[in-house]
């Protein structure tokens, strides 16, 4: 027993592992005798003595990571649940990520802080590789190993100006940030039972916001006031946010491929063929990518988690089809695009290829995709069923259509009947007179 307290806790003997050994070694009795024995064993075991503490308010909060299982897009997944909690009054932020990369770690904090509506003055944490790098590699001192903070953190927290604290390493370590520790279950029964069935993380996260106001009206036992009343009055106490955000995200550079694609962690995101430059600026954020020509955007898409995935934006790719009509077919850009057209799209396309055999006619059609840039994509599609009504089966009529769709009036006719002579102007019959002696004169 007493081998069995300096192993790690994960991989102690057990009792069914006890009893495996012994009866190799000759013991008769059954499993059960050892089970009997090792339970009276572990209630004779000195129970470890915890003190009590009391915080200031603003002074303090833990943060920590956990996980969970959602019903995302209708599947069950696992997700990486952010917490962080007011010492004081023990209000609580929780938000949801696909991974814990520094820059959701990040993020988080920033949510977390506008949440609480200020920063604290210390955090406390685990001894996160997000966080901090751990010396090993130095020779053993007494106490704690020492530790070095990641670059991006240590910018970030001189953004924000609070300290960090990093726990003991191991199971004492938790002991040490007790409130968060017990948060994050906390989280789980409450918030995230039974499974939460979301399509998005923006969804998720909206609940989980909500949950954690609503936790706003829970008392905790022996407190006096609601964890609400309480923060309202450790608000005050927090130090202010800074003028602006922090921006969390990876920033890399990359050179683009052949097709006119940034590569950021094997995966492969487009830029607009007009746009492309040999060499770019990939900011990678929690949800999502951009990249950058200097400080100008060329491209957002949502970040994929995937690997060796392409992510294309089919906008960038129409005006080189454009040029090359005769790739239309067989473009990988459209073909998640063109499975969600209307029918009307499809119709129109056939029409223009009959009227324009040569590939006039799907240049024609790129050019009425490409009005998708500049209107709601609602009003394209009904200008184009108007165009097809009318036989007007070219950019021109759809044009015409759009125009009418995005300029009729949605409000009630100006009423003029208090005034009939300005409610003649415009409905006069027109004189031709003077168009006659015009062409009179040419004659």
């Amino acid at each position: 027993m007493k081998q069995n307290e300096q192993l790690p806790r994960k991989q102690q003997y057990t009792s069914p592992k006890i009893f495996e050994i012994i009866r190799t070694e000759g013991y008769q009795g059954c499993e059960s005798r050892i089970r009997q024995h090792v339970a009276e064993w572990n209630r004779t075991r000195k129970q470890e003595v915890f003190l009590p503490l009391e915080f200031e308010p603003g002074q303090d909060a833990q943060c920590d990571w956990g996980e969970a299982y959602v019903v995302l897009g209708g599947e069950r997944k696992k997700v990486q649940i952010f917490t962080m909690r007011l010492c004081y009054s023990r209000r609580t932020f929780v938000t949801a990520f696909p991974t814990q990369k520094q820059e959701s770690f990040l993020y988080g904090h920033v949510l977390a802080f506008n949440h609480f509506g200020g920063i604290p003055y210390r955090i406390s944490y685990d001894n996160l590789a997000t966080a901090v790098k751990m010396a090993f590699d130095r020779p053993k001192q007494r106490g704690r190993p020492p530790r070095q903070e990641q670059r991006a953190f240590q910018s970030f927290r001189s953004h924000y100006l609070f300290e960090s604290h990093f726990c003991t390493v191991g199971l004492q370590g938790a002991h040490e940030k007790g409130q968060v520790e017990h948060g994050v279950g906390f989280v789980r029964r409450n918030y995230l039972v039974p499974l939460p069935e979301v399509a998005s993380f923006e969804e998720l996260n909206q609940l989980l916001k909500e949950r954690c106001l609503a936790d706003d009206e829970r008392r905790v036992s022996r407190q006096p006031t609601t964890i609400g009343q309480a923060w309202q009055e450790e608000r005050s106490a927090l130090r202010p946010l800074p003028t602006f955000d922090y921006d969390c995200c990876e920033i890399t550079t990359a050179r683009l491929t052949p097709y006119s694609q940034a590569t950021y962690e094997t995966n492969r995101y487009s830029v607009p063929v007009k746009r492309a430059r040999s060499a770019v600026t990939v900011k990678a954020y929690p949800f999502h990518v951009e990249i950058l020509d200097g400080t100008t955007v060329l491209a957002r898409h949502p970040r994929c988690y995937g690997r060796e995935q392409d992510l294309f934006d089919p906008f960038h790719y129409l005006p080189l089809l454009e040029q090359r009509p005769g790739a239309f077919d067989h473009a990988k850009p459209l073909k998640k695009w063109r499975r969600d057209w209307p029918e009307s799209y499809h119709l129109l396309l056939r029409k223009l290829r009959e009227k324009w055999p040569e590939g006039r006619g799907i240049q024609e059609f790129v050019r009425v995709l490409m009005l998708h840039q500049d209107y709601p994509s609602e009003e394209v599609a009904q200008a184009v069923e108007q165009a097809l009504d009318l036989g007007c089966i070219h950019l021109d009529g759809i044009l015409h259509c759009l125009h009418q769709i995005s300029t009729s009036p949605t409000s009630a006719p100006l009423d003029l009947s208090d005034r009939p002579d300005l409610d003649a102007v415009g409905n006069q019959p027109i004189d031709l007179s003077r168009y006659e002696q015009l062409l009179k004169q040419s004659w």
